[in-house]
């Protein structure tokens, strides 16, 4: 079954919270003109915005992080968007981990070290998604992103709009949007997206990081499934007052 048999339906208000989204859209890119960009992740809610950025040709800058970890079939959807929102004029800047601080820390914790604490998951997170996102969101005074009440329990009050606690907005359009919504307006509109949803992948990260999910699981239960539910995020999403250390404890060595 594909992500469209499983998931698209046309629910009451759709076209409501898909003009709401559009309005907002409009809104932030003549506020922040020139100095707003999406962060994209390429999961099914950020294809959508980037589709609405290119179909209403907001002139909002579309920029992902490529972490040196990520699936084949999420790199070859970079190669497909690019493609398809061409005649659009949209492009897709890729912000990767500078390579020598990537390198370093596979040297001396191994390939693997995400999964022997979440000290060095969280520290795997600073060098391939933080330092990244750093110089993505340079210049910026806006950012946007594909975050929805709907995916789990942490991001049940997130907000349409809110101060991202570095001095810049971030916009959430799709905050209010069902899975299903999602999935209908990609259908609907012919939009690019990952065939690892088609398999069971609602969330995509990082390879090493995420699984498919069964039956009944939620909906991030495939990212970071080795760890508590608690600290199931990298940083990206977390104000800095909030966000836990990213700094790897001194005596802390591979195993």
């Amino acid at each position: 079954m594909s992500a469209f048999d499983l998931y698209a339906r046309r629910q009451p208000g759709f076209e409501d919270r898909l003009k709401s989204t559009v309005t907002q859209l409009h809104d932030a890119a003549l506020r922040h003109a020139g100095r707003i960009v999406q962060a994209t992740s390429l999961g099914a809610e950020d294809m959508v915005i980037t589709d609405l950025i290119a179909r209403h040709r907001l002139g909002i800058a579309v920029a992902t992080l490529d972490t040196g970890k990520l699936h084949a079939q999420t790199l070859e959807l970079m190669q497909r968007l690019e493609q398809h929102y061409a005649p659009h004029g949209l492009t897709l800047a890729r912000f990767a981990p500078e390579p020598q601080e990537a390198r370093i820390f596979v040297q001396r914790h191994g390939e693997d070290a995400m999964f022997q604490s979440i000290a060095l998951r969280k520290a795997c997170c600073q060098v391939r998604k933080m330092e990244p996102l750093s110089r993505l969101l340079a210049g910026r005074s806006a950012w946007v992103t594909g975050l929805r009440r709907e995916q789990s329990d942490g991001r049940a009050q997130v907000l349409s709009e809110e101060d991202d606690g570095q001095g810049r907005t971030k916009f959430n359009p799709l905050a209010q949007w069902t899975w299903s919504d999602v999935w209908h307006y990609i259908q609907a509109n012919g939009v690019p997206y990952n065939p690892l949803h088609d398999a069971f992948f609602p969330s995509i990260g990082c390879q090493p990081c995420t699984r498919a999910i069964g039956v009944g699981e939620p909906f991030r239960a495939g990212r970071w499934w080795w760890e508590d539910e608690a600290a199931k995020e990298c940083g990206l999403h977390v104000k800095p007052a909030a966000a836990p250390s990213m700094a790897l404890p001194e005596k802390e060595t591979a195993a």
